[in-house]
């Protein structure tokens, strides 16, 4: 016997599209640096990107998506802007001097990626129950972080977590576009495969039933 969820939602606009959107392109500009593809100097550009977009932008996607009632939704963008927040807090206090790691400054970076692939895998695992489109994002971040931290300590270069990055942030753009042209055309234009969970909207209240 099917065993049946429901979700009510508040009818504030889907903020999914903009947090995909804020997580691409934070990924896609620190990944061309860790892939190589850019000079060394352009390194430093995911910094801004990383504190306003990819930060403050994605971490106000998650509240809306708590508003929402859409757990999943809410932690995925509530961590990952804090993650891009995090990261580009430490690059500007190591600029500054406040924080000075030494000769362990990559160990530190390392420590602080294994803990958001700790997150990540058990979020990828969840994708499961999505769709197809968000497995991808997180299937080819969980293979970028993995390969970033064997890079942090020293076992491999940066260039194959970067182009996991790179694959990661279209993956991400693809799922933000759907989920901005899908709707606005009335039809399936980018298709992201559903994986076995129905969607029935009812009433302004956008009132979700999920059959599991």
């Amino acid at each position: 016997m099917a065993e049946v969820m429901e979700i009510r939602e508040s009818s504030i606009a889907d903020p999914g599209p903009l947090g995909l959107a804020a997580f691409a392109l934070t990924t896609f500009i620190l990944s061309m640096s860790n892939a190589q593809l850019v000079p060394a100097a352009l390194g430093a550009l995911f910094v801004p990107v990383a504190l306003f977009y990819g930060g403050l932008a994605q971490v106000l996607a998650g509240m809306w998506e708590f508003k929402k009632n859409n757990t999943f939704g809410a932690v995925a963008f509530t961590t990952y802007g804090s993650f891009w927040l995090g990261l580009g807090t430490l690059v500007i206090l190591e600029t500054v001097k406040i924080l000075n790691f030494g000769a362990s400054a990559p160990a530190a970076v390392g420590l602080y990626l294994i803990g958001f692939t700790i997150f990540n895998t058990y979020m990828w695992i969840g994708t499961f129950r999505i769709n197809n489109a968000l497995v991808a994002v997180f299937t080819f971040l969980e293979i970028a972080f993995i390969l970033l931290v064997l890079a942090e300590f020293g076992f491999i270069s940066s260039v194959p977590g970067g182009i996991f990055g790179l694959i990661t942030a279209a993956c991400a753009w693809y799922a933000s576009a759907a989920a901005i042209l899908n709707p606005l055309y009335g039809r399936v234009v980018l298709p992201i495969g559903p994986r076995g969970v129905s969607v029935m909207k009812e009433s302004p209240k956008e009132h979700k039933k999920f059959n599991a």
